[in-house]
């Protein structure tokens, strides 16, 4: 859109106008997060088995003054899915990762706020293990595999992995790449199967857009290790 403005070329102001309308419509926004979520719904706990340790990626909790603990954001149900995973057994350790971007480096990281959390709706303090602070999803994979001993370990550690169905199959990726066997717990669901098309659904909306943002930057992230991954395999 500027450079059609600075240029005064009419087709890319257009185009910058019709990308923007486009990727802000929910009906694009739902279908590119299904695409990223993939057509596996959420699982009762019941139906998953037994693992060494659950793993609650970070990315929940918003510091504001006034909370100690933080407020929940958009992805709560992460923290909701450990805690029962854990009270029904499915392993002896919970695991939450000392999340914390590099432009916060005065806030408390993320996994020390829900073991707190996880404390007060009756997990022992034994139960719970934090990993080092960690940047991204990348460093939470490293991380607790060093918190577990991976390297000491003759047979590959199991896990229940916990985090956003949209940003699961990167974590898998991640995680399995770092010498897990990775059994994912898909929570905090952006999409469903009730909403109807109406013409709302065509029409631009903030939310949608900040979806479809989220939705391509999982699959940026995908490309981005598939290409690393190939010229790793074709040239070292």
């Amino acid at each position: 859109m500027l450079t059609g403005l600075v240029l005064r070329k009419r087709f890319f102001f257009l185009f910058g106008i019709s990308a923007l309308w486009f990727f802000s419509m929910p009906v694009v926004a739902d279908s590119l997060m299904k695409m990223v979520e993939g057509n596996v719904k959420r699982v009762p706990v019941n139906s998953v088995g037994k693992a060494d340790a659950i793993v609650v990626l970070s990315g929940m909790l918003r510091q504001v003054q006034g909370a100690p603990l933080g407020e929940w954001d958009d992805a709560a149900d992460r923290f909701e899915g450990g805690i029962e995973l854990y009270k029904a057994g499915k392993a002896s350790l919970l695991i939450f990762t000392r999340g914390q971007t590099p432009w916060e480096l005065n806030a408390v990281p993320e996994g020390e706020l829900l073991a707190k959390r996880a404390v007060m709706l009756g997990v022992t303090e034994t139960g719970i293990r934090l990993t080092e602070r960690v940047g991204n999803t990348a460093d939470e994979a490293v991380a607790t595999w060093k918190l577990l001993g991976g390297r000491k370990k003759k047979s590959r550690i199991n896990i229940i992995l916990v985090t956003s169905a949209f940003h699961m199959p990167r974590a898998v990726l991640l995680f399995e790449e770092a010498g897990f066997k990775v059994v994912p717990y898909r929570v905090d669901y952006q999409t469903d199967d009730i909403s109807r098309l109406t013409v709302l659904s065509y029409l631009p909306h903030g939310v949608s857009l900040e979806k479809s943002e989220r939705a391509l930057r999982e699959v940026i992230g995908w490309a981005f290790y598939w290409v690393r991954g190939f010229f790793s395999r074709s040239f070292f």
